[in-house]
């Protein structure tokens, strides 16, 4: 997982070098100072050398410069690389995301895909900052520091060795219990971010059917989940800060009592005692390492935060598509012709959970193909596997007369154009989505498209026209302008094979009957297969499949089915004459 994670660093690998690099010389000069500083003491201001005083003076001026500058220099470059590190996280994860099929897609929900994008990169972004800059600071302070209290008196020095595996003790049990609340959390995260989002894709509805009450219960409930689980994970991590001034307070007692008593000692015996000078070193590199533990503690904390994120984020980064090129694709669709040869699909992928079950038909290139059934048929299911956005789970699915796995995914969906049952649009202007479809398209094509998709009328009834913008969704248009829009869009891409996945339930009868209309003379070359639930909408096709609990129960046109098959007449007669007869 870390190799992979490191791979993110990039064009950042020198400032991730250079922040440690100059932190460590940063530690050096907060080293030395102390150890100036209790030379001049001894030397200088108890026998009153003045000569002594300023050239020390002037080495601690300049080693305080020096740090300064390395501090600074460490920061700059820890916090460009850090941020450097979350931007490539990002753009490899959301970039992958887009690689994937949308079986990869149904393994991960928005919300959690959102949470990872921003809470999980943000928490990585500050552990990597604390890692190259703190996580080496602290470490060499200690060392250094304990270094030089040896050196200055190797006995009382032994105190800090006798504090420390204490302190690494206490910390071991405290992340041990805290990391699995934290993993929990994250996913709680997720949980909360799902409920945020349906609340504002559905606030009419929440307001229609006025559910506000039970929404905000929804979101409290979820909110009161995050809540208790950070409060448990904080009385643990609480422990860390009382731990933490017990040690520097037993050290700093110890340590000035023993060294008082070195001090008195030195009247009698100076060989066997110390000097202010060498209490004060110690006093201060005491405090160097409490503090520096402290900050280690910290980093623990944090360590702990982010390892849950950063495993979610790798399982991001390490999702393969189940959908890949093959090693020698083929780059061209010859024609929109479409062969289903005892084709079975699930899900699951498992031949248990079948939702399409040996489906076999023949559609030649140019035909218009309409696909009735019941919620549930499989009618969807059906259309995507023609695009290849699933595969099979058996059998073969031909376009152009060669197996859909044969071809590049690109070249594939560039020739397959789907309004899909859930129409999106982007938030931006009518022609910058329009333009999905084709962003070359010329102002002129763009119109032409909506007037065949019947979508030029109430286009040129904004004061924006074309210039018009749509909001996240499509909000501030209806479900009926939105669908024309999105028809209009495919029309544009210009495809050999156009899918319309109940794509005109929200026009009338006579819209609907002119997009047909302008289907057929705008691009008569296209195979269209058109799923709808009005028989009107396909009784003109050259083929009409109806589906029956994801198998097909016939094949024909208007005229062989009306009559012969009991589903097809049930619906015309429940739609075109009342289920009178």
């Amino acid at each position: 997982m870390l190799k992979r994670l490191a791979a993110c660093i990039h064009e950042y690998k020198t400032a991730s070098i250079k922040a440690p690099l100059f932190v460590s010389l940063e530690v050096v000069m907060e080293v030395i100072i102390p150890y100036c500083m209790g030379k001049l003491l001894d030397n200088g201001v108890t026998p009153g050398n003045m000569t002594y005083i300023l050239q020390i003076g002037a080495v601690l001026v300049l080693l305080c410069v020096f740090s300064l500058t390395f501090g600074v220099l460490a920061g700059r470059n820890a916090a460009f690389a850090s941020a450097g590190f979350a931007r490539n996280l990002r753009h490899d994860a959301f970039h992958n995301v887009q690689r994937f099929s949308f079986s990869n897609i149904d393994r991960f929900s928005v919300a959690s895909l959102v949470t990872r994008l921003t809470t999980d990169v943000t928490n990585l972004q500050n552990a990597y900052q604390m890692i190259i800059r703190i996580t080496v600071r602290a470490p060499l302070m200690l060392v250094f520091s304990l270094i030089m209290a040896f050196r200055v008196n190797h006995r009382l020095s032994l105190i800090f060795l006798c504090v420390l595996p204490l302190l690494a003790f206490g910390l071991g049990v405290i992340i041990k219990h805290a990391h699995p609340i934290f993993t929990r959390v994250f996913k709680t995260y997720d949980k909360l971010n799902r409920v945020v989002s349906e609340n504002l894709h559905g606030i009419r509805v929440v307001k229609a059917f006025v559910r506000e009450e039970h929404e905000k219960e929804k979101f409290n409930t979820v909110s009161e989940s995050i809540y208790s689980d950070f409060v448990s994970a904080e009385k643990l991590l609480a422990f860390n800060a009382p731990m933490m001034q017990l040690s520097a307070n037993s050290v700093m007692l110890l340590i000035s009592w023993f060294g008082a008593h070195m001090i008195f000692d030195s009247g009698n015996n100076a060989a066997a005692g110390m000097t202010t000078g060498d209490l004060v070193i110690l006093i201060t590199y005491a405090m160097q390492i409490l503090m520096n533990l402290m900050m280690l503690s910290m980093i623990f904390v944090m360590l702990t935060m982010s390892r849950a994120s950063a495993q979610r984020i790798y399982e991001v980064l390490e999702e393969n598509s189940d959908l890949k090129n093959p090693p020698q694709p083929v780059m061209d669709v010859k024609d929109g012709s479409v062969e289903f040869e005892n084709v079975s699909f699930s899900y699951a992928g498992s031949e248990d959970k079948l939702c399409l079950k040996n489906i076999s038909f023949s559609v030649r290139s140019g035909e218009t193909v309409g696909i009735l059934g019941g919620t549930g048929a499989g009618k969807s299911t059906l259309v995507q596997l023609i695009a290849r956005l699933y595969d099979a789970t058996t059998g073969t699915v031909r376009v152009g007369g060669r197996d859909v796995r044969d071809y590049d995914l690109d070249t594939l969906r560039g020739q397959v154009a789907m309004v899909l049952q859930k129409n999106v649009l982007f938030s931006g202007t009518i022609k910058e989505n329009l333009r999905w479809g084709n962003e070359n398209a010329t102002d002129e094509e763009l119109e032409e498209a909506c007037r065949l998709a019947q979508a030029d009328g109430f286009i040129r009834e904004f004061p924006d026209g074309y210039d018009t913008f749509i909001e996240q969704g499509g909000t501030n248009v209806s479900g009926g302008q939105k669908q024309r829009l999105c028809i209009a869009r495919s029309l544009l891409k210009k495809p050999k094979i156009l899918v319309l996945d109940d794509s005109t339930s929200a026009v009338d009868t006579k819209t609907d009957a002119l997009i047909r209309k302008a289907l057929r003379d705008y691009i008569p070359s296209t195979t269209k297969f058109i799923i709808a639930q009005r028989v009107s909408s396909v009784e003109h096709a050259d083929k009409i499949i109806v589906l029956d609990g994801g198998e097909i129960e016939a094949i024909g046109t208007h005229e062989t089915l009306l009559g012969h098959d009991q589903i097809y007449t049930e619906v015309y007669n429940s739609q075109m004459k009342g289920g009178e007869e």
